[in-house]
């Protein structure tokens, strides 16, 4: 009887601690999440009222606000003050904006972000102070390679690689003067060296330069070589693997797309004028209105401005000898003081000042005096000078050793199937 009441009271304990540790069994807590806010552009989005929209034809920068609350005296003071920063009347149809608002009833309006592009944004403060400035969100340049063989089209090679449609656009660039782009022949290839630009490490912003770049066209080799070779203008060139700039000083016409409506011509009749002679000093170049007009050679804008006939023009200086002017723009995309390159957007196809038609009528000077730009013996660009050539050929090293070592897709194929 003893044991048996042993082993009950052993069983009982056992059981009782058991209940016990049931009973005192401590349960995990809950780490309650702290939200971290959300900042951008400065601002904790948090804290606001966030309307997010894109700007349509015919919008304005005072239509806009006031749609939001604002009234238009302010909207007056706001352009007006901040005109040096941010002109509002440059609004482009597409870009999207961003309107902070209070949180409160009243959700008045205090802050307008205007996105260029994934990059760069001009923000506008006006709660208590109106000011406006330039963002520019950090990107991260990432370099890589590629390369294609071209079976009937360069775009067509460039979108069988997946790659971004402005590799085609910048390699015709590149090669303008060099190769026939509407002459290329099955097999030509190439290879490059290049960057894309990412926000946050993930979010893609868009491709950057083309480093270096390799081309075989007709069984020819053509190197490209991004280099700066004046570090005040900053201009970039690209030469080849014997330091020859590979473009030409000026561009034969200021429009990408377009025909000659009317010559250079000192005896030219024109009815407008009663038929009278009336000699005509520029080229006429006929397009749509809102074509891009573009600098036929680095420069620096000496005027921008609308003046009688000419309507809007612009006119770039380019070294002690040239000159170019640009008539009759719709709209002016640059100011005085501007540095441009050979291909940079000056402004807009319109019909201003004295015209019958959309044109831009392309003068050009030499030595001070106005002179037919087709007939000219026109200038080679300007030469890598012989104390910046071996710094060059040190600094190209790496980017041809990198451009000798990319294989091609084909071949890539070719010696799987060998193995």
């Amino acid at each position: 009887m003893k044991k048996i009441a042993l082993i009950l009271i052993t069983v009982f304990t056992i059981f009782s601690c058991n209940q016990k540790r049931e009973k005192v069994e401590v349960l995990p807590v809950k780490k309650e999440e702290i939200k971290q806010p959300i900042i951008e552009f400065g601002y904790n989005l948090d804290n606001y009222h966030i309307v997010k929209d894109t700007v349509r034809n015919g919008d304005s920068f005072g239509e806009i606000l006031d749609e939001n609350g604002v009234e238009y005296p302010i909207i007056n003071r706001i352009a007006e003050n901040i005109k040096d920063v941010f002109d509002v009347r440059k609004l482009r149809a597409g870009k999207t904006y961003t309107i902070l608002k209070s949180k409160d009833s009243l959700q008045t309006a205090s802050v307008f972000i205007y996105h260029q592009d994934k990059i760069n944004h001009k923000i506008v403060h006006f709660k208590d102070t109106i000011k406006a400035s330039d963002f520019k969100k950090k990107i991260k340049i990432v370099e890589k390679v590629a390369s294609g063989r071209i079976e009937s089209s360069l775009s067509k090679a460039i979108e069988e690689q997946g790659l971004n449609y402005m590799v085609s656009n910048e390699l015709s660039e590149i090669y303008a003067w060099t190769i026939n782009f509407f002459a290329l022949k099955k097999n030509d290839k190439f290879k490059i060296v290049y960057e894309e630009k990412f926000i946050n490490d993930t979010i893609y912003a868009g491709m950057g330069e083309i480093k270096a770049a390799y081309f075989e066209h007709g069984g020819k080799p053509f190197y490209a070589f991004s280099f700066v070779p004046d570090s005040t203008q900053k201009y970039q060139e690209y030469f080849d693997e014997n330091a020859s700039n590979l473009r030409r000083a000026f561009l034969k016409a200021p429009l990408k797309f377009s025909r000659i409506s009317s010559r250079y011509n000192l005896k030219r009749r024109i009815a407008y004028y009663g038929n009278k002679v009336r000699p005509h000093y520029g080229t006429d170049f006929a397009a749509p209105v809102g074509t891009p007009i573009m600098s036929t050679a680095n420069g620096v804008v000496v005027a921008s401005a609308r003046r009688g006939g000419n309507g809007n023009y612009v006119k770039v200086k380019h070294n002690a000898t040239y000159t170019t002017q640009y008539l009759h723009m719709k709209s002016r995309a640059v100011k005085v003081g501007d540095v441009v390159k050979q291909g940079d957007v000056i402004g807009y196809v319109g019909m201003t000042g004295n015209t019958s038609g959309p044109h831009v009528c392309y003068r050009f000077w030499k030595n001070g005096k106005q002179v037919d730009p087709l007939r000219e013996k026109l200038p080679a660009a300007e030469p890598l000078v012989d104390s910046l050539k071996q710094p060059y050929f040190e600094y190209i090293k790496p980017f041809r050793a990198k451009l000798d070592s990319i294989t091609y897709p084909q071949e890539e194929i070719e010696f799987a199937t060998l193995n």
